[in-house]
This record gives structure tokens, C-alpha cells and sequence, in this order.
């Protein structure tokens, strides 16, 4: 282990004893430190992101490189949805030349949740007409609502852009049916004036059984199912993207999960190179799909030892940098501007890699989308290094649909596609740290306030969330 690694473990008795005082502030927290509603609802929006922006002023350059990026992203959602069903595919060439047989109808319900709202920022941008837009909406709401094959309310992951039929072997999935409804949420919150988006959204989401995922466990969502084998054995029991998935299913208005399931997953803690912060030791992606959405800033658990997710992600990206510029005597090509591992293709397949720890298969492949996705969290470095890729790498690597996912500077490999996912999360975390306008509207439904007061995600004193904007991402 490298000597600026290091995990806290405790023994089984230690966890045991810090699990049942977690409840007990939880139970605490509950019953005392909760503020009225009306308070809370007032409290629950940050309104700037002045703590973000003090770290890098954001220049005209910049944000005329965010529009480029912003429109080039958007434009995959566009073209490569399924105009009949609004569903979008996994992914795409890069320059948007025809794809192989195989994969010219290979959808992503996850794909479609980010489509989904990138549908409501084109709007708003007017980079297609409005109407356009809802329309495009109205079509992927009444498909799911109305046409598509669900479990329980719980949708395959990969599934064929005609027709909705599961491809081969799918699961139904747990996580990208969440990201799935953050779209679909937020579509209901932007398009509110329309009574039949409204409807159809709150069909899909109310019509999701939480419980019946539980698969006989109190507290802890399975990962999915499958026709064949019945519920996936492996449940989301450890920090991870799922906190999206969990505040849905405790926020639910017609099938929620107990509250304490907040409490069931275990925290695991890294120290790297000054960094300390919470994680699975999983891909960076794990630190920001849930952020796309959910607006956990100037938010902590009202528990020791008081977890920020916000903040913890934005230790995540910077110890993620540091990582990077630590392999550059193995791999020259990584630096303090060309940085970033999370899931994506290799030159080997594809491979959910990342670190710290180290995931053994690294091989000095960038994935634009690491830097990308942590925009909303780390302006300063994320820009510095997704502006020094395009100026140093050029049409190689950005082409009609942005950044392709990833490419090996070292070897001299570059993907010739990008992913839906990959493109969505740099989307959206761009589009939040521009105007903050996914934040906006996802949280104006008022299930995930609800689902936060409900687990003590309380909003910090306004002092302390002060302090912290000053100070958003120093160890």
C-alpha cells in the first residue's frame, strides 16, 4: 500500500458500537433537530454557487468552451434517440459515422434519463425550439408509462431503441431505472405547465415498488433482478452512486423503504495525499451521478461525523488528480491538466477502473467524461484539464459529439465512440455549474426534500456553509 493510502477499518465490536450510536443520533436528529417544514423548504436551495466559482473565475474563454462542449453533448441525446419510443442509445461514434449492425439499436435507459434532461437545457438554451423539445418528452414519458415492459414498476437496463424489448440477457436494474427518473423528474418540474408530462411522470415514479426490491431485507435494495435467477444477490451495501436511488425510494409517495435504510450501508474511509473522504474505492463516477441531480450542497448528515457529500466529492476529484500526476513516471502523458480514470473502454474492452487504490488493468487511458462529470464540483482543475486535452489533442479527440470517451496518449489509442452516460454526466455537471439549472427543477419535486428531511441531510448553518465555499476542497 502506498504510503499516501490508507483505509479506516474498525473491528466487527467497534462498528457494531458506531453503528448503534449512528442510529441513535439518527433517532436524535429525528425527533429534536428537525425544522418545520416551511423552514427547511426555504433553507433548501442555495441560491449561487459562489463557493464553486471562488475557485476559478470563469472566464469568456471558458465559457464559450462549456457552450461548445455543452452543445456538442446535447447533440447526441438529439440524434441518437429513437424518434417512436424516446429511447437513447448506449452509445455512438464519436463523429457520428454509422456503428457496426450490432449496436445501431442498442439503448440505455440511463442513457435516457440524461437524455431526458438534456432535452429540458436545450430547451431553456434554445438551442432547439421549445416545443420541439416537449414533444420529444411527451414521446419517452408515454412510452414508459404506457408501452414499455416494467417489473414491478422497474425497467431493463439495455434494451432495443425500437421496440423496448430487452436486449439479451439485461437485468432489470435497480440504479439505472433511478437515473432513468431523474430525468424523468426533472422533465415533470420543467414541463409543469403540461398536464399531460405531469401525469405521466408521476405514473412512472409512483408506480415503482421499493419494498419488493428489498428481496426479504429490511433496509438494503437489490441491485435488480432477472427473469431467470430472480433478485441479483449483490445489494448497494457500501458508499456508492446509489444515494440518488435511495432518496427516491424513501421519498416515494405511493411504495417507500423505511428511512433507516440510510443508516444500513456501510461507510469506508480513504486518506490520500492529504485527502480524507468517503468512498467505495470504485470508479470517480460513483462521486457525481448522484450530484447530477440531487443538490446535496451546504447539506451534512446530522451525525458524527457529520458526512458533506458535496464536499466529500469534491476531495474525491482532488485526491483523483493527485493520483494521476502520481503514476506520471509510469505513464508520461498524465499531468496537472490531462488527468482522469473512471468507467469507460480500453484499448483491452471495457473496464470499470479508477483510484485511488490503484485498479490494477490501468494503462495511462484518459476518460475525458472523470474531469468532466466533476465540472459542478471542481471548476478550476476539471476546466483546466478538459480545456488542455481539446488545445493539445484537438479533432483526435473532440469531435460532434464532444470528447470521445476515452483514449491512451501513451499508446496512441483513442476510442472511436462515446458512451450516453459518459456524455450525460459532463452535460449536466456542466450545465450546474454554469446556471445550476438541473438543481433547479429535479429538486423542485418534492419528494427528495422530503426524503432528505426524512434521513437528517439537514442544511448546514449558513456560517458554516460560508466557511466552506471558501474553502470547498482543501483537505
Amino acid at each position: 500500500m502506498s504510503d499516501k493510502t490508507a483505509f479506516v477499518k474498525s473491528p466487527a465490536r467497534a462498528r457494531s458500537l458506531s453503528r448503534w450510536r449512528a442510529s441513535l443520533f439518527f433517532l436524535l436528529a429525528c425527533a429534536y433537530a428537525l425544522p418545520p417544514a416551511a423552514a427547511w423548504d426555504a433553507d433548501l436551495l442555495p441560491t449561487t454557487a459562489a463557493g464553486q466559482r471562488a475557485q476559478r473565475r470563469i472566464t469568456a474563454e471558458d465559457e464559450a468552451f462549456l457552450e461548445d462542449l455543452s452543445r456538442r453533448s446535447f447533440q447526441f441525446f438529439w440524434e441518437q434517440a429513437n424518434p417512436e419510443t424516446g429511447l437513447v442509445l448506449d452509445r455512438a461514434r464519436t463523429d457520428a459515422s454509422p456503428h457496426r449492425p450490432d449496436r445501431q439499436h442498442f439503448a440505455s435507459i440511463a442513457s435516457t434519463g440524461f437524455g431526458l434532461t438534456a432535452l429540458c437545457i436545450a430547451a431553456e438554451r434554445r438551442w432547439i425550439e421549445p416545443e420541439a423539445a416537449r414533444e420529444r418528452v411527451r414521446t419517452a414519458l408515454r412510452f414508459f408509462a404506457d408501452r414499455s415492459y416494467h417489473d414491478h414498476g422497474w425497467f431493463y437496463h439495455f434494451v432495443d431503441a425500437r421496440t423496448g424489448e430487452r436486449w439479451d440477457r439485461s437485468e432489470v436494474s435497480t440504479i439505472d431505472t433511478a437515473l432513468l427518473l431523474g430525468g424523468v423528474l426533472t422533465a415533470r418540474q420543467y414541463f409543469r405547465g403540461d398536464p399531460e408530462i405531469v401525469r405521466l411522470a408521476t405514473k412512472i415514479y409512483e408506480r415503482v415498488d421499493f419494498p419488493w426490491m428489498l428481496a426479504g431485507h429490511p433496509s438494503l435494495l437489490s441491485m435488480g433482478s432477472r427473469p431467470e435467477t430472480g433478485f441479483i444477490k449483490h445489494r448497494w451495501d457500501t458508499y456508492s452512486e446509489h444515494l440518488i436511488l435511495q432518496l427516491l425510494a424513501i421519498g416515494s409517495p405511493t411504495h417507500p423503504i423505511t428511512p433507516r435504510a440510510w443508516l444500513a450501508w456501510e461507510r469506508r474511509w480513504i486518506t490520500y495525499a492529504g485527502y480524507h473522504y468517503m468512498t467505495s474505492m470504485a470508479p470517480l463516477f460513483t462521486h457525481q451521478y448522484s450530484h447530477a441531480w440531487v443538490d446535496f450542497r451546504g447539506r451534512r448528515e446530522t451525525w458524527y461525523p457529520y458526512v458533506d457529500y458535496f464536499e466529500n466529492s469534491i476531495k474525491a476529484t482532488r485526491a483523483h488528480r493527485q493520483f494521476c500526476i502520481d503514476l506520471a513516471d509510469e505513464f508520461p502523458a498524465y499531468g496537472s491538466n490531462v488527468w482522469g480514470i473512471t468507467a469507460s473502454d480500453s484499448v483491452r474492452g471495457y473496464v470499470a477502473w479508477g483510484g485511488p487504490p490503484r485498479h490494477p488493468r490501468i494503462d495511462g487511458t484518459v476518460v475525458p467524461c472523470a474531469a468532466g462529470g466533476s465540472l459542478m464540483f471542481t471548476p478550476d482543475i476539471s476546466l483546466a484539464a478538459l480545456r488542455t486535452m481539446r488545445e493539445r489533442y484537438g479533432e483526435k479527440i473532440y469531435g460532434r459529439y464532444g470528447f470521445t470517451d476515452a483514449f491512451n496518449p501513451n499508446a496512441g489509442w483513442i476510442n472511436p465512440d462515446v458512451i450516453g452516460i459518459d456524455v450525460g454526466i459532463t452535460l449536466l455537471s456542466a450545465e450546474n455549474l454554469r446556471s445550476e439549472f438541473v438543481w433547479r427543477y429535479f429538486m423542485r419535486n418534492p419528494e427528495i426534500p422530503k426524503a432528505m428531511r426524512l434521513v437528517g441531510l439537514l442544511p448546514a448553518p449558513r456560517r458554516t456553509r460560508a466557511v466552506r465555499g471558501r474553502a470547498a476542497g482543501t483537505s
